[in-house]
């Protein structure tokens, strides 16, 4: 017997539904728990209103169910869920479940495995010493552990501190449009306190004073970062949907203007993550042992985009894994 649940039927509207008995101890599961929903959510994702009689649901052996053209979602905690049967995320609302494990300070979960090997690779890929293990102690003890006999280096450990507060401030902002400015604090955050922040001519936080190349590439000259960058933005946001390859096309501009005097590719990365996110496409971290591919497809992107697309695809299949692992029942929508 089906027992209805929505705007039609206000009484039953305060009660709250089931989650079937296979996925009592999941970690979504445990969330739904602790709420108590009063409302649906229409299948075009805006909240349900007395007027919109069509998007409701009902309960059937204890498992939510669809009915008619409606697509059951209900928000959890900033976390939207889709019921049927089994759960179901789309993963532009991994932004939601990143941001809540960083103000619960959960460890152990994909925040606290994100953070590290973001922070690790990334910072590995321009030359860091650090291991991912040290990486790992700092963010986990904000100390670090050498061997005798071994040294590290104070911006190393600096740099992996700064990307910790980067990728924070990334995800707090990971829902608003990409700017100049925003970029720019990416930056500043990435590279305060370090040793280039005491040169007179290193711009902590913002553009490039003197030329620069990537490997043996010129890049844009320092006085035309700037308009470089405006022409680059607006380009971007005049399309009319954000696409993985359009990203990817924005990562490669942003590296050839080369907008710093250094930290491009940390910063790169860091909008390469914040763009997937805000734009519901699954991101990824590119893996410093894969760095040479990663070069080689930035240099010949602009004859052979394949290169660097496929080094970024098969990171996202590698991240994909790693959010599987911590939410086996999210399937990525087609």
């Amino acid at each position: 017997m089906h027992e209805q649940f929505g705007w039609d039927n206000p009484e039953a509207q305060f009660k709250k539904p089931l989650i079937d008995e296979k996925y009592a101890e999941s970690p979504m599961a445990q969330i739904y728990k602790e709420f108590n929903p009063t409302r649906g959510i229409c299948g075009c994702g805006e909240a349900q209103t007395e007027s919109c009689t069509t998007a409701y649901f009902t309960i059937e052996n204890g498992i939510i169910i669809t009915i008619g053209k409606a697509i059951l979602t209900v928000k959890i905690h900033g976390i939207i869920l889709n019921l049927l049967g089994e759960m179901w995320m789309k993963y532009e609302t991994l932004i939601e479940l990143l941001q809540e494990e960083m103000k619960m300070g959960l460890k152990g979960g994909l925040y606290h495995q994100t953070q590290i090997k973001l922070a690790y690779n990334s910072n590995r890929i321009e030359g860091s010493r650090l291991s991912e293990d040290q990486t790992r102690y700092i963010f986990e003890t904000n100390t670090i552990n050498v061997e005798p006999e071994e040294t590290a280096s104070v911006d190393d450990i600096i740099e992996t501190v700064n990307h910790f507060a980067c990728f924070d401030y990334m995800l707090n902002l990971a829902h608003e449009d990409l700017s100049e400015e925003m970029i720019k604090e990416f930056h500043r955050i990435l590279k305060r306190n370090t040793s280039d922040e005491r040169k007179d001519w290193f711009r902590v936080g913002d553009y490039k004073a003197r030329p620069n190349v990537v490997g043996d590439m010129k890049t844009t000259a320092p006085g035309k970062v700037a308009s470089a960058m405006g022409k680059l933005l607006t380009m971007y946001h005049q399309k009319p949907g954000i696409s993985f390859e359009d990203i990817v096309d924005f990562h490669h501009e942003f590296e050839s203007i080369h907008p710093f005097q250094d930290g491009n590719g940390r910063v790169g990365r860091i909008i390469l993550f914040k763009e997937c996110l805000k734009n519901g496409i699954l991101p990824f971290i590119i893996d410093h042992e894969y760095k040479l591919f990663y070069y080689r497809g930035l240099k010949e992107y602009s004859s052979e985009k394949g290169y660097l697309l496929d080094t970024c695809l098969s990171a996202q299949d590698r991240y994909e894994a790693e959010v599987a692992y911590f939410f086996p029942e999210l399937k990525r929508l087609p």
